[in-house]
């Protein structure tokens, strides 16, 4: 198992009851919201990501496992970082995103940048190899493979969050934001945090990050009902879940509140993905040429 990725994603664990208390004790509220939560959210999903990522590294070749370990490493190195600036703001009573108020918030956010961008490229790194790696289980390896890519494209997507916002400047202290169509900070989900007043661009940061995830458990629980053309339909059809969800964030809608367009959209890929898993689990049958 990769051992920097362990001890980032046991860090990011022992953050979470950190965070917890936090939000306990502290009743201080930053964008309209209790001021630990950010620290909590990216705990929980950058521990996932850290253990999930450990656990792939150890399928790679022998060939690849050098500069496999050193591309985890770094990403360990860039999301504790990236963690770091997140809790020291909160400790400091301020945004970590999108904060230019003063020459250290800016160069704390632009910090952040850097970290993103190479946790990004090494990310790309550890799915090329993952690519290149012969599997035993080829729908589990599909499943990798895919989910990496996804996560790829969920992780970029972070990038249309820092555009300045209609109204913003540098003299405002504030460029980028998670909302579209509506300021930072209105009312939001419970648990996620995610506006109910505008589009969040965090939803399909969200639901594509997590691919990494949700495809290898879906394909281990299907267990022989797992294939190739299954892992590729459920790739296929979750990629769309992601571009959905981007679509009707840009659109300034709110995850909560889909107009008939977006609704049709997520029921046609519902039957289309449904459809082809029905096709992807099908046995296939052998030509005889006797």
């Amino acid at each position: 198992m990769h051992r920097p990725l362990m001890v980032f994603g046991t860090l990011m664990t022992a953050l979470i009851p950190i965070s917890v208390i936090g939000l306990l004790v502290d009743d201080r509220v930053l964008v309209g919201s209790p001021i630990w939560f950010k620290p909590l959210k990216f705990a929980i999903s950058l521990a996932l990501y850290g253990f999930t990522l450990a656990w792939f590294l150890r399928y790679l070749s022998p060939r690849h496992q050098k500069l496999g370990w050193w591309a985890g490493t770094l990403v360990a190195v860039a999301g504790t970082a990236e963690m770091a600036v997140i809790v020291g703001q909160v400790v400091r009573g301020k945004r970590s995103h999108f904060n230019f108020e003063t020459t250290l918030d800016g160069a704390l956010f632009s910090l952040m940048g850097t970290t993103i961008v190479a946790l990004w490229v090494f990310h790309a790194i550890i799915a090329i190899l993952l690519l290149r790696t012969r599997f035993e289980n080829q729908a589990m390896a599909w499943s990798i493979r895919l989910g990496l890519v996804v996560a790829f494209f969920g992780l970029g997507i972070a990038f249309l969050m820092t555009r300045p916002m209609p109204g913003q400047s540098m003299a405002g202290g504030t460029l980028g934001a998670h909302s579209v169509g509506a300021p930072d900070g209105g009312s939001y989900m419970a648990i996620t945090g995610w506006s109910t007043e505008a589009g969040d661009m965090r939803v399909p940061h969200f639901v594509g990050i997590h691919a990494v995830q949700v495809l290898p458990i879906v394909i281990a629980l299907l267990g022989r009902w797992a294939t190739p053309r299954l892992a590729w339909v459920l790739g296929i059809g979750y990629f769309g879940l992601f571009l959905i969800t981007a679509w009707q964030a840009l659109r300034g809608q709110p995850v909560t509140s889909p107009d008939a367009l977006t609704v049709t959209a997520y029921a046609g890929l519902a039957a289309l993905t449904g459809a082809a898993s029905l096709w992807a689990v099908r046995p296939v049958k052998q030509v005889s040429y006797a």
